[in-house]
């Protein structure tokens, strides 16, 4: 019986490998894969990279500093022309080929510059190199690159190995999580990180390890890849290959970019409930609801969804350091989606590349590119300010900075008019946090800034990445004129009783869903001196005491902050 599974095995496996090496993999199991699968066994590893790295690591995110960006040269060579075009704009393009002068000369045919590429000479099986790439980890968020690699969820064995390729080429350390304990089968189309430590997939993931428990799994991740959340979504019923990619995006630390279908159509009742279930359970990584941007999903050009049609997306973009690339299909919503990312990517070039022949394989810009970060980062962490009624206190601007070089200056760019240019504001270090304050603004008044930071050997680099045309933008909205387009209809702040108070006051205010909320207290001079509320609260009315016993007579701020919108009142304590 043993000898029969075996034949059964190599009868398949050569069948594979014609297959295989057409190199016009979909990427989805083709039916002869999955049959291979049941027995197929990965590239073993050498045993010294097996090990996860020895000091923490963070996971870079897309939005990130790149140095390059990872494709494989083998089938819609059109496309990656385009992407190979708009690439070498902004850094180096890493081909893996086999033969790097038909390359150069299919590009030259398309009229594409051979500049800023660069040739990793190996085999392959596919063209999907998000699922199979490299994965650039940071020691210590911000020293020395390191390469983690794990079992791809396809009988693929030369795409397996080619992460081993290319930290060979770059001279990096690799980690791969190729043999017990810490065996994982994975794959990049399924995993978005914020890089703060934070990591989205769906439930694909447990599918796949079905020999391992949700926490050895996080485990895992936890050990290679530096996250400390993970967060897995029910897969969808008719995506077929169940990769986030094809319907979400981060477009920052706090912004979730997530595909729309109309109500009740295809994935869109999925979709709609994991948005959901992210909202209800998760804040960003500074503690603030989510930002959301929705996009449509579209039909096929007969208005048709699936099932009924191929899996249309916007949202398998890429993020290049300052440019934006969209996958398009030649319809109408096309132009509704490129604007979507111009006004919520303010700065960024934001191209388009007709996907039509590549979407039938399950894939589109995302899945055929693979980023890799800065060898020399500046990491900027920065929770962006939110729109506020606050027209009498300064708003702070807090970063934690870092380079492994350390952080020779930070500043604070910013305006209430682009055309007038920036006044610029000295960030001081405080503990391990860079912080400056813009001047209060009168109501109606919106404000625009940008961080910028040197390291002590020399690098200059701004958050938002794009800065100074592209930057963070709130505003001071006038309380009376709040409407429902505002998002707060029924958050209120009451003035607090009594007013002027003695020892003890009752703040109270009104909340029209539950939602995380922080209520803090402030002195004249800005800064914290109490926080009443940091949680989940229910909907409805709150009165919440604030006792003043140990303060001295004087003015003071309080601040109930919803995630979307900041509110502030005065009182006055008289001893």
């Amino acid at each position: 019986m043993k000898k029969y599974f075996i034949l059964i095995s190599i009868f398949f496996w050569g069948i594979s490998l014609n297959s295989l090496y057409s190199q016009d993999l979909p990427r989805y199991l083709t039916e002869e894969e999955k049959l291979i699968y049941k027995y197929y066994q990965p590239p073993t590893s050498n045993p010294k990279d097996v090990n996860p790295p020895l000091t923490p690591v963070r996971t870079m995110a897309e939005w990130e500093e790149l140095q390059a960006v990872v494709i494989t040269w083998t089938s819609y060579l059109p496309i990656l022309a385009q992407v190979v075009d708009y690439v070498q704009d902004e850094c180096l393009v890493y081909i893996v080929c086999t033969d790097s002068n038909s390359v150069k000369n299919t590009l030259t045919s398309y009229g594409v510059p051979l500049v800023n590429l660069r040739f990793i000479y190996t085999q392959f099986n596919s063209v999907w190199c998000r699922d199979y790439g490299p994965w650039i980890v940071y020691s210590n968020d911000i020293d020395s690159i390191k390469i983690i690699d794990w079992i791809y969820n396809r009988p693929r064995p030369l795409d397996d190995q080619v992460p081993v390729a290319i930290a060979n080429y770059m001279g990096v350390p690799i980690h791969q999580t190729t043999q017990s304990p810490y065996d994982l089968i994975a794959t990049g189309g399924n995993f978005m990180v914020d890089g703060h430590h934070t990591a989205f997939s769906s439930k694909l993931i447990l599918q796949e390890n079905p020999q391992k428990t949700e926490a050895q799994i996080d485990t895992i991740i936890k050990k290679y890849m530096g996250v400390k959340r993970y967060i897995k979504m029910d897969v969808l019923p008719y995506d077929g290959i169940h990769h986030i990619d094809m319907h979400m995006k981060l477009l920052d630390e706090e912004t979730l970019l997530v595909g729309q279908y109309p109500p009740g159509v295809a994935d869109g009742p999925q979709i709609e409930a994991n948005l959901q279930y992210i909202l209800n359970n998760f804040l960003t990584f500074a503690n603030k609801p989510y930002k959301v941007v929705r996009i449509p999903m579209p039909p096929n050009s007969s208005g048709q969804y699936p099932p009924n049609s191929y899996y249309y997306t916007y949202t398998n973009s890429l993020i290049v350091n300052k440019t934006v690339i969209v996958p398009i299909y030649g319809f109408s919503q096309d132009t509704t989606a490129l604007r979507i990312y111009r006004e919520a990517m303010p700065g960024y070039r934001v191209v388009g590349i007709n996907c039509n022949s590549i979407i039938p394989a399950s894939g589109a810009i995302h899945c055929i590119t693979k980023e890799i970060g800065t060898s020399n980062p500046i990491w900027i962490s920065h929770s962006a300010l939110r729109n506020t009624t606050n027209n009498s206190v300064p708003y702070e601007v807090k970063a934690v900075i870092k380079n492994k070089s350390g952080i020779s200056s930070a500043k604070v760019y910013w305006t209430t008019d682009t055309l007038m240019g920036f006044s610029q504001l000295n960030m001081n270090l405080v503990a391990d946090t860079f912080r400056a304050s813009i001047p209060a603004q009168p109501y109606g008044t919106k404000i625009y800034y940008y961080i910028s930071a040197t390291s002590q050997n020399g690098k200059t680099i701004t958050k938002p990445l794009t800065a100074p045309s592209g930057n963070y933008r709130f505003s001071i909205l006038q309380p009376s004129n709040i409407t429902a387009n505002s998002e707060i209809i029924d958050f209120k702040l009451y003035q607090n009783f009594p007013n002027p108070f003695n020892s003890s006051t009752v703040i109270k205010f009104s909340i029209p869903e539950r939602k995380f909320i922080t209520l803090t207290i402030y002195d004249v001079n800005g800064k914290e001196i109490a926080n009443l509320i940091k949680g989940f609260i229910d909907a409805g009315e709150h009165n919440v005491v604030f006792n003043a016993e140990k303060f001295a007579s004087g003015i003071y701020f309080y601040k109930l902050n919803t995630g979307d919108y900041t509110y502030f009142r005065k009182m006055i304590l008289l001893k």
